[in-house]
């Protein structure tokens, strides 16, 4: 117990026996009870919690990690993005040469209809 053999505990013991008396030494043994208790616990907890920054570190930096081969694997699949067949076809048929469409002259509207009978004459000398 923190490098100490037995005769120095005994001597401890007789010491506190002759400065304290037997009456205030239960009391006095256990407040250094309580105090090692104690300052177990705390070394505890400060272990834990050095070794959980360590692990979160250790943590953050393999996310980091990842995070940079992520990065560089879609800078590289970037270029494929843009790579669309469709798209290549179609802008190959745009770029043919299509005919243009045809536009015609409207006749202009007619503001009085004419009509016009065909003589009776007329049929029967052709039919001649």
């Amino acid at each position: 117990m923190f490098g100490m053999g037995f005769t120095e505990i005994l001597m401890i013991a007789v010491v506190a026996i002759l400065f304290l008396g037997p009456d205030k030494l239960p009391n006095a043994m256990v407040q250094i009870a309580k105090f090692i208790k104690g300052a177990k616990s705390a070394i505890t907890d400060a272990k834990s919690a050095i070794d959980s920054e360590i692990k979160i570190s250790e943590l953050k930096e393999e996310a980091l990690g990842y995070k940079s081969k992520l990065d560089e694997a879609s800078a590289e699949l970037q270029g494929f993005k843009n790579i669309n067949p469709i798209n290549d076809i179609k802008a190959s048929l745009t770029q043919l040469d299509a005919p243009e469409p045809v536009s015609t002259q409207v006749e202009p509207k007619q503001e009085e209809v004419v009509i016009k009978k065909k003589k009776k004459s007329d049929d029967q000398q052709g039919d001649r």
